[in-house]
């Protein structure tokens, strides 16, 4: 990936920046490339002619363009207007303003101590103003922290406790982004710093945050109704709105746990987490273990004209079948003529 951007930019200047050079001085494994060059979209479509991805630009007011490759990395060239020294003094955090030229060399551009806070584990603002000039930086310094086990510096987060009423101002998709790479570590962070109540967020349900390992689940915990205000998936919608909308079941019957699938299903375990009721977990696995491979009976052998009232006959007999009060198709058609209308 950097052989084949050296190749393309020999002669030029240009140099490796952000995040490429802070995991490379951490020994952590480079997935995504970023260079700053002087012609970024021309870098770009060469990059991505020449590596087989698809070049597009990151925002028409920066000037940056991306790679997109087949394996999912990205490569990142954004415009190098001025002096190295210039683009790193716009940067977040002097950890991600470090720069070393593309072409190799010993020496690194590290004019606000980068490397030093790397060694400290610090996450230091470059400047008074890095949340005002970019309010996702709030969420970001706080992602730095709980990614690579740093601490903010205390000037660092004086200023985002003091100007987290901003947080709600970058575009939901890109707080979204941020978002789902915290753990539930990172989640306290932000509300201890003010970040999360501005979102709509709290740490009402934060004792059940621990019980799924899934970004998704986290978001649901912690933000709960607020997760509609994001531009979430449907798909993420949908599993929210299961998990919100849903009762605790009432005890460990079968037709309690019964019910409380067909409210949750696919996702009755992390209902049952997100309730605290995981105690019912073995009672709720063995339910999805016994589930029967055919219904006792099709809508279409009910004798009930077409109409909302086949889907509830069809739900009652597979509600009393987990019950146990019926198990042969007989039985379930005498349960059609007594309930039906």
């Amino acid at each position: 990936m950097l052989d084949a951007a050296v190749e393309l930019l020999a002669g030029e200047d240009a140099y490796v920046v952000g995040g490429t050079v802070r995991d490379e001085l951490l020994g952590r494994e480079i997935v995504d490339l970023d260079i700053a060059c002087r012609e970024p979209q021309q870098a770009a479509r060469a990059y991505a002619d020449a590596a087989g991805g698809a070049a597009f630009p990151l925002s028409a007011t920066h000037g940056g363009w991306r790679v997109a490759l087949d394996d999912g990395r990205t490569v990142d060239f954004t415009p190098l207007d001025g002096t190295i020294e210039d683009d790193l003094a716009t940067r977040d955090f002097t950890i991600n303003a470090i720069a070393r030229p593309l072409a190799g060399g010993p020496e690194y551009v590290d004019p606000f101590g980068g490397r030093d806070d790397l060694e400290a584990k610090l996450v230091r603002a470059v400047a008074a103003d890095v949340f005002e000039r970019d309010p996702l930086r709030l969420l970001r310094a706080v992602r730095f922290e709980d990614e690579l086990g740093f601490a903010m510096e205390r000037r660092t987060e004086r200023l985002a406790a003091e100007q987290a009423g901003l947080v709600t101002r970058p575009a939901g998709e890109r707080t979204l982004e941020v978002l789902r790479k915290l753990s539930v570590a990172g989640w306290h962070r932000l509300d201890g710093l003010g970040l999360l109540e501005p979102l709509g967020g709290s740490l009402d349900l934060a004792d059940r945050a621990g019980a799924v390992d899934s970004a998704d689940y986290r978001l649901v915990v912690f933000l709960q109704e607020a997760v509609g205000l994001l531009p979430v998936s449907r798909e993420l919608r949908r599993y929210a709105v299961a998990l919100l909308r849903s009762r605790a079941p009432g005890g460990s019957s079968a037709r309690e746990i019964h019910r409380f699938r067909r409210q949750t299903e696919p996702w009755a375990l992390e209902a049952l987490a997100f309730h605290g009721r995981l105690d019912l977990a073995a009672t709720l696995e063995q339910a999805r273990a016994s589930d029967p491979a055919e219904p006792l009976l099709r809508g279409d052998e009910l004798g009930v004209a077409p109409g909302p009232e086949i889907g509830k006959l069809i739900e009652l007999i597979a509600e009393e079948r987990a019950a146990g009060t019926i198990s042969t198709r007989e039985e379930a058609l005498e349960l059609v003529r007594r309930h039906a209308r």
